[in-house]
């Protein structure tokens, strides 16, 4: 890997009002691990890192499409997962193969979790919870993005939306990309599907595309626990991101309402400013 890339993988585990999500990676300072609790976020330097047969080795844990194995200060155990829900085609559709500042990878929207983590001393079973995985990598994270995924509605429902400023062949632009699994159909809304961004900001996302119009509502965002974010291959940025945001989702096809769905588990970040070296 390129001295001034980054490469992150994000993990995230729930069952009903308990998150837990972990980030291992690389970056030009070396190998890391971030975990994210609904009460705290933690960062753990590690001596490795490396990718095997499609499963990550950081450290003395273990992330894998079957399962994930931690051994970190203050938290042990394995969680397992049911099978993987795929996108039909990369989120980035033509942009992968294009020079991009931040490629976003989408490896599972949702699949059903089994085993437990002690953590500080607590046992948290995930027995019947739902998982999320996602990858990052390039050189840097963009100066404003918007990103949000829930998973955990009272149907199987699965949201993801990004919304970045984006560097290309030196001008700027307002990209989105954003999947969406309910009733086991995917729909896609990105920039290179003709979307539409009425609105973005803090508090709300509106998004239209053809005959399709989604509709995020985040209920008083809160200030979220801080993560390291990588800034040219380095991680010496800082965002801040939450586990349990509540946020009502309405998606219309035409004026017919497909679905209106509220969580109290949304994850969110939200990057208003410039982040510096």
């Amino acid at each position: 890997m390129e001295k001034s890339r980054f490469e992150g993988w994000y993990f995230k585990h729930q069952i009903k009002d308990r998150t837990i999500a972990f980030i291992p990676g690389i970056a030009k300072c070396g190998a890391f691990i971030q975990v994210i609790t609904d009460q705290d976020s933690r960062h753990f330097d590690i001596d490795r890192l490396r990718v095997e047969n499609g499963s990550i080795y950081a450290g003395k844990c273990v992330f894998s499409k079957q399962n994930t194995l931690i051994d970190l200060p203050g938290i042990r155990g394995e969680i397992r997962y049911g099978d993987l829900t795929p996108l039909r085609s990369d989120i980035m559709g033509p942009f992968q193969l294009l020079p991009m500042e931040c490629r976003h990878g989408v490896i599972s929207m949702m699949h059903s979790l089994s085993g437990s983590l002690m953590m500080d001393r607590e046992v948290i079973s995930f027995d019947q919870g739902r998982g999320y995985i996602e990858k990052d990598s390039g050189t840097s994270f963009p100066n404003f993005y918007q990103w949000i995924h829930c998973n955990s509605f009272d149907e199987e429902s699965s949201i993801m939306v990004s919304i970045a400023n984006i560097p290309f062949l030196g001008l700027r632009f307002t990209g989105c990309i954003g999947a969406i699994i309910h009733k086991s159909i995917e729909y896609r809304l990105a920039t290179y599907s003709g979307v539409k961004i009425l609105e973005s900001n803090a508090n709300h996302i509106s998004l239209k595309q053809g005959k399709y119009r989604l509709q995020v509502e985040l209920f008083e965002p809160p200030k979220g626990h801080p993560l390291r974010s990588p800034v040219q291959g380095q991680m010496n940025g800082s965002v801040r991101e939450s586990n349990n945001v509540k946020a009502r989702f309405h998606f219309w096809k035409h004026d017919a309402l497909l679905f209106d769905l509220t969580s109290n588990h949304a994850s969110y970040e939200f990057v208003a400013e410039e982040k510096s070296c």
